[in-house]
């Protein structure tokens, strides 16, 4: 079993941003698309952001778009999360694919991180 290790959570006052990393202790990871997700208490678990094994597609959630960006460098990824605000309150996952592309489905995932709370204030 693969665990993927993330950092960069945090409290930030509502405008501010944040850089979440995830790193992937294994090879495998170079050559499948990555992901975010968050899960807010009571709320299922819900897709951010996904990026391709070479980073040259991305794809966001409809309320992150402009302002949350996606990159990689092989088997690390970041989630720079700009204006933010308390709605994007929750634990952020990263997460390895099982395969190449940029995919929004959790389902397409095989390896996950332990989560990183990112808490938004008013």
């Amino acid at each position: 079993q693969v665990q993927l290790v993330e950092s960069g959570g945090g409290l930030v006052q509502a405008g501010g941003s944040l850089r979440l990393s995830c790193v992937c202790p294994r090879r495998t990871c170079t050559n499948n698309g990555m992901g975010w997700f968050r899960q807010a208490p009571g709320k299922e678990r819900e897709f951010v952001s996904a990026i391709s094994w070479k980073g040259d597609t991305t794809q966001y959630q409809d309320s992150v778009k402009g302002r949350f960006t996606i990159s990689r460098d092989r088997a690390e990824v970041y989630l720079q999360m700009n204006s933010l605000k308390p709605e994007d309150t929750a634990v952020y996952y990263c997460a390895a694919s099982r395969q190449a592309a940029a995919t929004r489905a959790r389902e397409n995932y095989q390896y996950w991180g332990q989560g990183t709370q990112v808490t938004v204030s008013s």
